[in-house]
């Protein structure tokens, strides 16, 4: 997920120019989010990966609150689950979050 996600902001740096970045967050209390984008400082992303279908990530709840991502996610390496929390966390299989990194 990683390559995946350095190569799209790559692409994105090169053909538009625009100073993204792709990161780790972890707060002081040890609440983490494994990929977040951000951009000028700001958080346009927030990426939690998991290898099989499960609750959302409590650390994925809180920063999605606190942050205010335009779009965060909880994907699944073999998970099928695909659906969207009323908090705005997309959660859905892999192959369907890569599907949409244009």
């Amino acid at each position: 997920m990683a390559s995946h996600l350095l190569k799209w902001v790559h692409f994105k740096q090169d053909t538009e120019g625009r100073d993204v970045e792709l990161r780790y967050f972890r707060d002081s209390s040890g609440r983490e989010v494994d990929f977040v984008v951000v951009e000028r400082g700001k958080v346009l992303m927030a990426v939690e990966c998991k290898t099989s279908d499960s609750t959302i990530d409590k650390s994925l709840r809180y920063f999605t609150k606190r942050l205010a991502p335009r779009e965060a996610w909880q994907i699944s390496a073999t998970g099928k689950k695909d659906y969207q929390t009323p908090e705005g966390i997309r959660v859905a299989p892999a192959l369907a979050f890569l599907s949409q990194l244009t």
